[in-house]
């Protein structure tokens, strides 16, 4: 699957704005590592991110060291039936294991594809040591299932690397 756009199949009913912007908030869950927010604030219609602010996950996020995130701004185009999404990268500087987001000094925008992972090791429930949690945040965990919901509406995902959403 493209990275950077994908389009519905030919015989793919296209749904209203509404109807797509409905199922894209459906993605979110408490068990994933991310969410879908209204992105009015931020001059989009809404904003695909990790959940590295969310107090049952930030934890997993300092334990993983991670030092880049980004979000997915998404713009709905309903004349043309396409969803332009960019990329923004912020930097996560931890302060007693509190994450604070800035943008980051690079101002990356534009279409991106990064893997985290890690494994902690500690001693379990049985008091025995072992795995206590393993986790992988790769952009494409986040990126697949939106194209997926884009497209299986009926609409285009293009990644815009450059320009305005």
């Amino acid at each position: 699957m493209p990275l950077f756009g994908k389009k519905p199949a030919a015989n793919v009913p296209v749904l209203s704005a509404g109807e797509m912007k409905a199922r894209l908030l459906g993605l979110n869950r408490p068990s994933a590592p991310y969410r879908i927010v209204n992105g009015q604030a931020e001059g989009v219609d809404m904003v695909a991110e990790w959940k590295i602010v969310d107090a049952s996950w930030y934890e997993i996020f300092a334990k993983a060291k991670l030092e880049k995130v980004f979000r997915i701004y998404l713009k709905l185009d309903a004349d043309k039936n396409e969803v332009r999404a960019q990329d923004h990268e912020y930097s996560i500087s931890w302060s007693a294991g509190v994450p604070s987001l800035t943008l980051a000094v690079s101002s990356f925008k534009g279409q991106m594809t990064s893997v985290e992972f890690g494994t902690g090791f500690a001693f379990t429930e049985t008091l025995a040591p072992g795995q206590v949690y393993k986790y992988k945040f790769n952009t494409n965990e986040l990126k697949k299932p939106i194209q997926e919901i884009v497209s299986s509406c009926g609409w285009s995902y293009k990644g815009i690397a450059f320009g305005k959403l």
